[in-house]
């Protein structure tokens, strides 16, 4: 799906998240990111994995990561999905899908024999010079961290 692999340039995004404060991936030069795509908001498996990411946070910050969550919701969803869960990271509410495409996530979906357009669950992680360093999308929601981790 995505076109993006081990050794690339992550694409250098802005994005606005749940307070509609600017993100730029140079904003994190020098700590490694991960660029977590998810589906949607608040629902189970974005829940379960958001939480997941939540549970393990003092582990990333301990390692010098910093997380960024990303959906095409828009602010106020990202909002009430932070508030809810307690997440600690911010949320990009890329509801045009700037981010999404340049991270080549978007695509065909079957869902219950149904085919759609929309967003595949896909985690990057981005070294300190903005190299991406893993690319993960067979994500298991209720054990991320410990993918990510490795």
């Amino acid at each position: 799906m995505t076109t993006l692999q081990k050794g690339d340039q992550a694409p250098n995004f802005t994005a606005l998240d749940q307070d509609g404060q600017a993100h730029k991936l140079s904003d994190y030069l020098g700590k490694k990111v991960v660029v977590f795509f998810y589906p949607k908001a608040n629902t189970p498996g974005c829940t379960t994995e958001a939480c997941n990411l939540r549970d393990h946070f003092a582990r990333f910050q301990d390692n010098n990561y910093a997380l960024l969550g990303v959906s095409a919701d828009n602010a106020k969803a990202q909002s009430g999905f932070k508030n809810k869960y307690e997440l600690p990271f911010p949320l990009l509410a890329d509801d045009d899908k700037s981010v999404i495409n340049a991270f080549g996530v978007w695509g065909p979906k079957k869902f219950m024999g149904k085919e759609y357009d929309g967003i595949h669950r896909t985690t990057f992680v981005i070294d300190e010079n903005g190299k991406i360093e893993d690319v993960i999308s067979d994500v298991k929601t209720k054990a991320h961290a410990e993918q990510i981790f490795k």
